[in-house]
């Protein structure tokens, strides 16, 4: 098993990625089916959470925006198309990217940050939000610069709500009146202290009566809950800056809860609004704030933790408290991982076994000649205990092909689309099993055998149609067993191999002499000679 568990969490977002594209390629065929969405939104919300865990704010920014638009989808706010699923896909190529950035702790090359750029601003298209550059996030304006510091000092030992609020210039222009929201306010508890606060106000001669400068810092007495104050001022949200800090009272309150929270693989975040110690419209601030630094290259992505406190939402102390909850989680949830075992030990395995079935073999041989029935019968039971020994173990390194097979599901739809043809990928014995070994060595000879065979193979829409074919076009692979062997096949319902085009490229090249007879399948062989193509212009 392997003890870096950098290199566990990176095998773990392999797979998961890989479950993301096949999910959106399926979904491109069938875009209502609830499952499959849902398994879409689970892989990248586990990603999310372990990108947590590791503190890879750059994975954990970027793939919150991404399941923030499939949460939408999933809602039914959002429908399936296929510029929706060619957005996820490159989201996913690009989560690969920053998931092998953030273990080998490399700076992120400036054509990944434009990419990443690039598809925030088109996901938050799908949110109807715009993109936002670190610092410049509604809660983090800098028409809301921070009160002083003695009425930080204040409020941090203060055992009532303490309720920051900036109102935006427009709120007079859209018909709010700031001090109605305050008056409502005292409905759930008592204004103990207001302080009014001008410091968005410009010279004299440039103010405008029809713009709001205001803004309040209010001390709160309430037993209201973090949710309902933020209620008060659901209808000024857009229009105001608004950061609401509990009383530190409520710290032994939040840390009880947080206690109490199921033993779930949950992330810093999702403690904190699960406690009620933070609402979601402040997580979620919090986190396009991360997704801001990432997307501005930033040098240091700063820790959602510290945003939270910067942002004066959360006391210093929940949060560490939550950060206990979530390292007790992943201490718990460590033990049910599936082992991962390194091949070299395996073969190792494998070798001692095998060591073990000679040795054995030979016993069985000396017990024979000394003719001791009871020699015999125990050597008898070992030899078969070793035998099942020996085939567990070489079950270990054999794995499906459909694993293999499934990779090209993406592969035949960007390919299709690059050369303009309708393609459709068709699988039969995924369940076949072959050494691990062996699988590896032929993923790229199948890739080329695919992509050939889509390229060359298939005519185009109008040829097919011309020759009374259906106008998409099939791939199909295959494994079976037959006699002991393995066989894989790549087919298509292409035009097929023209025999003479291949003898004449065979004799210019010198490979068939003048006058030479070779049969039928001897001129298919011929394809498989190294450089050889019919092909008038080379392609990709």
């Amino acid at each position: 098993m392997s003890e870096n568990p950098q290199e566990l969490f990176i095998e773990e977002c392999n797979d998961l990625l890989t479950m993301m594209e096949e999910s959106l390629l399926e979904l491109e065929n069938n875009p209502g089916n609830e499952d499959t969405i849902n398994s879409l939104f689970r892989s990248v919300h586990t990603i999310k959470g372990t990108s947590g865990v590791f503190s890879f704010d750059q994975v954990e920014s970027f793939t919150h925006v991404v399941e923030n638009v499939l949460d939408k989808v999933r809602d039914g706010k959002i429908a399936i198309n296929s510029d929706l699923i060619a957005l996820l896909l490159s989201c996913r190529d690009h989560i690969g990217k920053l998931v092998d950035n953030a273990v080998s702790g490399e700076a992120l090359a400036t054509d990944a940050i434009a990419e990443g750029i690039k598809y925030i601003a088109a996901l938050q298209v799908y949110l109807g939000t715009k993109p936002q550059a670190a610092g410049k996030s509604t809660s983090m304006e800098a028409k809301a610069a921070p009160v002083e510091t003695i009425e930080s000092s204040r409020r941090v030992e203060s055992d009532n709500w303490h309720i920051s609020l900036r109102f935006h210039e427009e709120v007079l222009q859209n018909g709010m009146d700031p001090l109605s929201f305050l008056r409502y306010l005292g409905k759930l508890g008592e204004i103990v202290h207001v302080t009014s606060l001008f410091d968005g106000m410009p010279e004299f001669a440039n103010l405008d009566p029809e713009k709001c400068y205001m803004g309040f810092e209010v001390e709160f007495d309430s037993k209201a809950t973090k949710e309902k104050i933020e209620q008060v001022f659901e209808f000024v949200r857009e229009m105001c800056t608004l950061h609401i800090l509990p009383p530190r009272a409520q710290i032994a309150h939040y840390a009880q809860l947080i206690q109490d929270l199921d033993d779930e693989n949950l992330r810093i975040g999702e403690i904190l609004v699960a406690s009620r110690a933070l609402t979601q419209r402040e997580l979620d601030e919090a986190l396009n704030y991360q997704a801001g630094a990432t997307i501005a290259g930033a040098t240091q992505i700063p820790k959602l933790g510290d945003v939270l406190v910067d942002q004066q939402v959360v006391h210093k102390e929940v949060v560490d408290m939550a950060l206990e909850k979530q390292q007790e989680q992943s201490k718990k949830t460590a033990g049910k991982r599936a082992l991962r075992v390194d091949a070299d030990k395996l073969d190792r395995l494998i070798n001692l076994v095998g060591e073990l079935v000679i040795a054995g073999a030979g016993s069985n041989l000396l017990a024979q000649r000394l003719a001791d029935s009871d020699l015999i019968e125990s050597i008898s039971v070992v030899s078969r205990l070793v035998e099942e020994i020996r085939d567990s173990a070489l079950n270990l390194r054999m794995v499906q092909i459909g694993e293999t097979f499934n990779r090209f599901q993406r592969v035949v739809r960007d390919v299709s689309k690059e050369l303009g043809k309708e393609i459709e990928l068709e699988i039969n014995g995924a369940e076949t099993e072959l050494d691990k070994t062996v699988v590896e060595k032929i993923g790229d000879p199948l890739m080329h055998l695919v992509r050939n065979a889509m390229d060359h193979g298939l005519e185009s829409e109008a040829d097919r149609i011309k020759a009374g074919k259906p106008a998409q076009g099939l791939i199909s692979l295959n494994a079976y067993h037959d006699s002991g062997s393995i066989v894989i096949e790549v087919s298509d319902d292409g035009r097929g191999l023209v025999k003479e085009k291949i003898l004449a490229k065979a004799k210019e090249k010198g490979l068939v002499a003048e006058g030479q007879s070779l049969t039928e399948n001897e001129i298919y062989r011929l394809i498989f000679e190294p450089g050889f193509s019919t092909a008038a212009q080379v392609t990709n």
